[in-house]
């Protein structure tokens, strides 16, 4: 990863970058920019060139607009003017994005910072450089970005070091969650995931990891992931995932869809809608990131993560369409379509934390409908919970955060659509409003907690088409960075 430097001092002025910041608009609509005063002087010179730039080359300022000024035999021998908009921590994000994409060719540069510069405008700045130039390949061929090293200016580099700190957690925990949700499903099996899970907890002090196996969830009646996982040589597993510091008074439940293929069972996918699905373990990827990332960071909040992990795949030991599955604790679900498997692994996880863990609150993640895209578009995951506070906290988190929700109804009307003639559920129903649906068949499972449960069917914001701002084309690991946000402020 990137290796950002803190710095009083410039000791490598090859290619310095200057904030320019947008200045009221014109009567004709048109925003002027304005260079940024900085916490350190340039090389003389510099200052007076950033303003005549500004004008000459008819700059906005723009979060993440950028000018390549070269002055050969000077130093610094390139001058960027980097636009960093309003200066709020997502036009910085945005900037630091544009910043590590655009000087990829370079190997190291400096950037000075404005002189009242905010934590929050560094996080972002330091998030963006980091999470911008992520790929994912499985081999060694193609260009890599030759930029290795960032030094941020500052009169006062002490200051920010655990802001730096944080950020630099947040996005390798976000890299993580990329990099397994990007990992080809011929490799990503179950007990493959569970697997990385181990390593990653591995060196974290009171972070505990226990992985139940095909036989003990069988014996503790884990129907609905034992039913999806049925039809495949790989078998199921559970993973639980316990971050719990001696100071947390409050705990938390954590829940990931971990289908780490889909092939839509019996009720299979068309080739084009199966190709990405081994992206269809994205919810158990971001949970699991967070709660390494909460432990690196002490968060004093205790985690319990479960993630339900199965690969849903056709042979003659596929579950039905038609079967009646009987859930951890009772329940049962009729389903007349197998390709509606997520929420019959997450009701067995949140059915258990119900009823063992009894959480003070209970979030589940998944990639659970392409509804949430047919409403939503690509890049916001919807949201939906009956306590107004914690879905205002949530949604505050992932905006600070960069990520994109939008809370959603939970009509009484359309409960009547999960009864079933034969079973306590019908899992899938086909009256429209798919991802609302599910949320209310999910709900079915939280019991007396389901006023303090909150669900985000996240499967659109879950892949990118290509690259924008911080997010790189592929697995997003959308959800990282509003869980960490949010359980820093859980109390």
């Amino acid at each position: 990863m990137l290796a950002i430097r803190l710095i009083a001092e410039p000791d490598r002025l090859d290619v310095l970058v200057l904030p320019v910041r947008s200045a009221d608009s014109t009567a004709e609509g048109d925003t002027s920019a304005e260079p940024v005063p900085t916490a350190v002087a340039g090389p003389d010179g510099t200052a007076d060139e950033a303003t005549a730039l500004v004008s000459a080359a008819r700059l906005t300022g723009r979060a993440g607009e950028i000018h390549t000024q070269l002055r050969p035999g000077r130093t610094p021998g390139r001058l960027l003017l980097l636009g960093i908009g309003d200066g709020d921590e997502a036009a910085w994000r945005a900037a630091g994005a544009a910043l590590a994409r655009s000087a990829s060719a370079e190997t190291h540069i400096t950037i000075a910072l404005p002189a009242e510069v905010t934590a929050a405008a560094v996080r972002g700045l330091t998030e963006g450089l980091l999470l911008a130039p992520y790929r994912f390949r499985l081999t060694e061929a193609g260009d890599r970005p030759a930029l290795t090293g960032v030094d941020l200016l500052l009169d006062d580099p002490t200051g920010y070091e655990d802001t730096v700190a944080t950020a630099r957690t947040t996005a390798a925990m976000t890299h993580l969650a990329r990099d397994l949700t990007n990992t080809p499903s011929s490799v990503k099996t179950p007990q493959w995931f569970a697997d990385q899970v181990a390593t990653a907890a591995a060196d974290l002090p009171d972070l505990r990891l226990r992985v139940r196996g095909p036989a003990e969830l069988t014996t503790e009646g884990f129907g609905g992931i034992l039913a999806v996982g049925g039809g495949s040589a790989s078998g199921p597993r559970l993973v639980e995932l316990d971050w719990h510091p001696a100071n947390a008074r409050t705990h938390v439940v954590l829940i990931g869809k971990g289908i780490t293929f889909d092939t839509g069972g019996i009720s299979i996918k068309p080739v084009a809608s199966m190709k990405l699905m081994r992206k269809d373990m994205a919810g158990a990827a971001a949970v699991v990131a967070a709660t390494v990332g909460a432990a690196a960071l002490r968060l004093p909040v205790r985690i319990t993560t479960l993630t339900p992990l199965a690969e849903n795949m056709v042979s003659g030991s596929a579950f039905r369409p038609g079967d009646v599955i009987r859930h951890y604790g009772g329940t049962t679900s009729e389903t007349t379509n197998s390709d509606a498997e997520g929420r019959l692994v997450l009701a067995d996880a949140l059915a258990y934390a119900v009823q063992q863990l009894k959480p003070d609150l209970l979030l589940d993640l998944a990639t659970l409908t392409g509804a949430n895209s047919v409403a939503l578009g690509k890049r916001t995951a919807a949201l939906y919970s009956e306590n107004d506070e914690l879905a205002a906290s949530v949604l505050a988190a992932a905006e600070a955060a960069g990520e994109s929700a939008w809370r959603m109804p939970l009509h009484t009307d359309y409960v009547e659509y999960l009864g079933s003639e034969i079973a306590d559920l019908y899992s899938a129903p086909t009256q429209g409003a798919g991802s609302v649906l599910a949320a209310l068949y999910l709900r079915e499972f939280t019991g007396d907690l389901r006023d303090r449960w909150l669900h985000l069917d996240m499967s659109a914001p879950s892949w990118a088409d290509g690259d924008q701002a911080e997010v790189s084309r592929g697995a997003t690991g959308w959800g990282v960075r509003s869980l960490l946000r949010w359980l820093a402020d859980v109390n």
